[in-house]
């Protein structure tokens, strides 16, 4: 049994952890640890949970106890965190903030579609960010092609929940609701890991949108491609064809096929000469905590879908 602990533990994508944790045949989760919430029971805080965990938050850290951490705290806790606390050697490491993305320390890039191997034979990963998990399997065929070569042009509608369990002028219901507003237009930090792993520079342009739902990312991009659609579509299906949470559809898809599973789905359309990628994910889970147990599973040598059969909601 793996024995997990989690730093950050009040945070939605901790409490969407913890909830894939406890229904997971092979790990067990050995302490929480929140500051914030120390002393208090999880189901409490996260009341999905209640009737599925008795834990209890702690503000104590053993390092010495566990088989895997996962780092669910702010970006830019993970390096704070890790100047006092030594690693113990053996230790697994699944980062969910944005510090180790550049794979430095040790650190892999935690898309299993792109880095399996890698991955199952690293100590510490670095899980990819819920936009940039989206962007990426959209165009990652068309980058081990070659075919990424002009400008591409991104626009993705993300949930309150994409911007975390602390409140904001811009996460509150009455302004949120019946709403839509662009922001860190073509400045959004995930740019980085895209353009990095796609190899294509600043020929990506991606526009970040405020939507008015709680959960999951809508993402279409946009670029020139002169192949026949039936070809890209093949050249899809071949790429993710040992890809178990990665679907290339022949319908429009759309994002209640997503919620509350750890899927990505990919919808594909041309028009005289322009190809556009739709593609869906739940950003809690295929973008978060869902592809961080994909990770953890690959880590300990276990089925990359073990405790993630979710079903997605029927209305």
């Amino acid at each position: 049994m793996i024995r997990a602990g989690i730093i950050g533990g009040a945070g939605y994508t901790a409490g969407e952890l913890v909830r894939l944790l406890v229904n997971h045949p092979g790990a067990d989760i050995t302490w929480i640890h929140s500051e914030s919430q120390a002393g208090k029971a999880v189901a409490e805080h996260h009341p999905g949970l209640v009737g599925d965990t008795d834990l209890v938050f702690t503000d104590e850290v053993n390092l010495d106890n566990i088989d895997v951490l996962f780092l669910c705290s702010a970006h830019g806790q993970s390096k704070v965190f890790w100047e006092g606390h030594p690693c113990p050697e053996g230790l697994k490491v699944i980062d969910l903030a944005q510090d180790y993305r550049d794979e430095s320390e040790g650190y892999v890039y935690g898309l299993t579609e792109l880095n399996r191997e890698r991955i199952a034979a690293a100590q510490k990963v670095a899980n990819p960010g819920c936009f940039a998990t989206a962007i990426q399997l959209a165009l990652l065929p068309l980058s081990k092609a070659g075919l990424l070569k002009g400008e591409i042009s991104v626009q993705a509608i993300t949930g309150s929940t994409g911007a975390g369990v602390k409140p904001s002028a811009t996460t509150h219901f009455s302004w949120r609701s019946n709403n839509l507003s662009a922001y860190k237009v073509l400045t959004h930090q995930h740019l980085a890991e895209i353009r990095r792993n796609l190899g294509v520079g600043e020929n990506l342009h991606f526009i970040p949108v405020r939507g008015d739902f709680a959960r999951g990312i809508f993402a279409v991009a946009q670029l020139a491609c002169e192949l026949p659609l039936e070809q890209v579509k093949a050249l899809y299906e071949n790429f993710y064809a040992s890809a178990p949470f990665t679907w290339v559809l022949s319908t429009p898809a759309d994002l209640k096929q997503v919620v509350n599973t750890n899927k990505c789905l990919l919808s594909l359309e041309a028009h005289e000469g322009q190809l556009v990628v739709t593609s869906v994910i739940d950003n809690l889970l295929k973008g978060a905590s869902g592809q961080a147990v994909e990770n953890m599973n690959l880590l300990f040598g276990l089925p990359q879908t073990e405790g993630l059969q979710l079903k997605a909601l029927a209305f």
